[in-house]
């Protein structure tokens, strides 16, 4: 049997290079949507309670948002001068709310959610309260607590 050495022709080159263009093509969209529909596993605290802010960082009728179990919570020190702790993660589209001293009331720019200050809908999209925390002032640390 004699072994005929491989020819690489042009046409047969175009096919492998379109082929390989396309492979590369699929990849590049394919990776970010599949990043997007199994994002990767966020790790949990598992402290059920955390120092938000320290007495005398927050001036009344203003807010903080932190970060409390690897999401985003929000500690408003109202007017009145007492400390309210929510989850500010929207109810609506899982936006990050904002505490808007002008309204006095916490608020969510996706579209127009108004929550006031004890985390129940005022307007707006929003189905359901944000989830309050419980909050402790201890010594000069201000401790945000995961309700039971």
């Amino acid at each position: 049997m004699v072994r005929r050495p491989l020819r690489l022709t042009r046409r047969s080159l175009a096919d492998y290079l379109l082929g390989a263009g396309l492979a590369a093509l699929a990849g590049t969209v394919l990776y970010p949507i599949l990043r997007y529909l199994i994002p990767p596993p966020v790790k949990e605290i598992a402290a059920g309670s955390i120092v938000a802010a320290k007495v005398g960082e927050l001036k009344p009728n203003s807010a903080k948002i932190f970060l409390f179990g690897g999401k985003p919570a929000i500690l408003v020190h109202t007017p009145q001068g007492m400390y309210k702790a929510f989850s500010a993660v929207c109810t609506h589209l899982a936006c990050t709310v904002q505490y808007r001293p002008d309204l006095g009331h916490i608020w969510s720019a996706c579209h127009d959610g108004h929550f006031d200050l004890n985390g129940q809908v005022l307007s707006g999209p929003p189905p359901r309260p944000l989830p309050a925390y419980g909050v402790a002032v201890k010594g000069e640390d201000i401790v945000v607590t995961r309700p039971t």
